[in-house]
């Protein structure tokens, strides 16, 4: 917990312990291997149908953003180089990492991570071949019934999730237009989208401002290293749920957005937008204040 809360070197330790490097190693990857299997099911298991429409109302309560299953995104751990790694975790921004996949309700909760995936990585490959992203593409989520969003009776509209522009354009899958030559209707959308979105990001920095070890560069082995931040993600959903949710919460955070790479959504997913779009600039949908935040 010394390590997980404050960073601190495997030297320090050594010191402040009277232990060896390697010992203070094993104490910290058996630890963290522990903390997950204790707590993963507890209070990372993945939602039913139920849960999800939970998940769903309050995104409309704190976001207004109907629907909405919850917010993915991915972040960088910045690592030292593994053994024989040669540039697999080298990313674009010229340091070695792996990635933090994560989707998160609107309380800032962690419902599914997926870490150790090469830096170099794009964030859209991360999720094609996440546990979590083949589990969406098979429709095996268990999501609840399409349903009319509120004030209107039709049409049913699917359950999604919301991303950034790294993501493709899914039935299920919410990203932002392109920012060229938006009219009002779309800069409207990107802009509720973005607030149903930010909660993963609020997510990610209270996780770092917690668990202070993901400021700095880890310095352990592969294997240890996403032992400790599945470590981290677990305790932060434990403690989230012990003090509750209504407290100020930091946004600033030292772990690296992907960058934006071009990826092609489908029709149905264009229609899904397309209709979430009408109705942020219906009667029943829009915000009083949206025109003016744009």
């Amino acid at each position: 917990f010394r390590y997980l809360g404050t960073g601190q070197s495997l030297a320090s330790l050594h010191f402040s312990f009277l232990i060896g490097k390697s010992t203070a190693s094993v104490i910290i990857r058996e630890t963290c291997v522990a903390i997950w299997n204790a707590l993963h099911a507890a209070v990372m298991g993945q939602p039913q149908k139920e849960q999800w429409q939970e998940i769903a109302d309050v995104f409309q309560q704190t976001c207004q953003f109907p629907n909405c299953a919850g917010a993915i995104d991915g972040k960088h751990i910045r690592i030292k180089k593994p053994v024989r790694s040669g540039s697999q975790f080298y990313n674009y921004k010229k340091y070695f990492s792996f990635v933090l996949f994560a989707m998160c309700d609107a309380n800032y909760s962690f419902r599914y991570i997926d870490v150790g995936s090469y830096g170099s990585r794009s964030d859209s490959a991360v999720f094609a071949h996440s546990e979590f992203g083949k589990l969406l593409h098979d429709k095996a989520l268990d999501l609840p019934e399409h349903t009319a969003l509120p004030g209107t009776t039709s049409p049913a509209m699917p359950f999604v999730f919301v991303a950034d522009e790294a993501f493709a354009l899914g039935e299920n899958l919410m990203r932002p237009y392109s920012s060229r030559g938006l009219s009002l209707a779309r800069r409207v959308f990107n802009y509720r989208l973005t607030r149903a979105r930010r909660v993963v990001e609020c997510a990610f920095g209270i996780l770092a401002n917690k668990w202070r070890f993901l400021h700095t560069p880890i310095h352990l082995k592969l294997e240890t290293a996403i032992s400790a931040v599945k470590a981290a993600c677990v305790l932060h959903n434990f403690v989230r749920a012990r003090d509750g949710f209504n407290f100020e919460d930091s946004l600033t955070h030292s772990l690296h957005s992907h960058r934006p790479s071009v990826v092609r959504g489908h029709r149905q997913g264009a229609a899904v937008r397309e209709q979430f779009t009408a109705y942020f600039m219906s009667p029943h949908g829009a915000l009083p204040w949206q025109l003016d935040a744009i």
